[in-house]
């Protein structure tokens, strides 16, 4: 069983939900309490055994890359000021991974964002994690991916249950209706998959989470794809047309979930994370009651 080695994490989106906050700053770099959405996603690689992280960027999008390089500058300062505990910080994030960095050069898609990057796929199995998704868990989302790979060496595709009002907003799973995991219920065969699909028209209440696992034979049918009316290419047609005759199977993956790509969703992670943070949680509990206090 070869092992997952590498993760490709597409950052190169233009962010407009969050204008103007993004226009001069990555949407991936908004700040969740003291880390930006980014390095969640690194860190959850990193503990799920990743040890190259693949980013793919944009113009603009250079603070990511200055986010995980090391900096002389603030080095040299934080020594000077003797804030130790700041400078181990610093170097545990920069040695977190090996990082590569590929430009996107126009927003075609979250397909052809994974193929500017293909060049560093090797014949092997890679993972997939988009910026939005955010899982806090007691075994990392990844992780949990990586073991049920393990067991069928097909693709993979985080799920989460919705409102199916909510369907359409989402890229929805249609699913086998007899569990083939008798012990594992969070495990299904996918048979198709719609893209934000009207609710009645919606073949589940399962959604896709921006987690996955790709295979060799995916990543070649992902090539094969056709552009869509909107000259994008994206990940969900080619695993709509690899799924026609190979298997791709999805998880619901344990753990409370984030969208981050969404103004509530964002809010909620700031909130979430700030009451578990050892320096914070007990004076913004309080602050919290405060004012929800009638």
């Amino acid at each position: 069983m070869r092992k997952i080695r590498k993760v490709i994490i597409p950052a190169a989106g233009l962010g407009t939900r969050f204008l103007p906050a993004t226009k001069s700053q990555a949407k991936e770099m908004l700040p969740i309490v003291d880390k930006p959405c980014i390095q969640y996603l690194v860190e959850e690689a990193v503990a799920s055994g990743i040890k190259e992280i693949i980013i793919i960027t944009a113009e603009g999008k250079r603070s990511i890359e200055d986010h995980f390089k090391f900096s002389k500058k603030l080095s040299t300062h934080l020594k000077a000021n003797n804030k130790t505990e700041a400078l181990k910080e610093m170097e545990r994030i920069e040695k977190l991974a090996k990082f590569t960095y590929v430009k996107q050069p126009k927003p075609l898609g979250d397909g052809h964002a994974i193929l500017c990057a293909a060049h560093l796929i090797k014949n092997e199995p890679f993972a997939v994690l988009f910026g939005d998704d955010i899982y806090d868990s007691k075994v990392p989302a990844l992780k949990q991916l990586i073991q049920q790979f393990q067991k069928f060496s097909s693709p993979i595709i985080a799920l989460h249950k919705i409102d199916k009002k909510d369907s359409k907003k989402y890229g929805i799973v249609e699913v086998e209706k007899k569990n083939f995991a008798k012990q594992n219920f969070l495990l299904h065969k996918i048979k198709n998959l719609v893209e934000k699909p009207a609710s009645q028209k919606a073949p589940s209440n399962l959604a896709i989470a921006g987690k996955y696992i790709i295979t060799p034979q995916l990543l070649k049918a992902l090539k094969a794809c056709q552009k869509s009316k909107n000259k994008e290419l994206r990940l969900i047609d080619g695993m709509k047309n690899f799924v026609k005759h190979s298997a791709i199977y999805g998880y619901e993956v344990e753990g409370k979930r984030f969208d981050t790509g969404d103004k509530l969703g964002y809010l909620k992670a700031v909130v979430h994370f700030a009451l578990k943070h050892k320096d914070l949680k007990k004076n913004f509990s309080t602050y919290i009651r405060k004012v929800l206090k009638p």
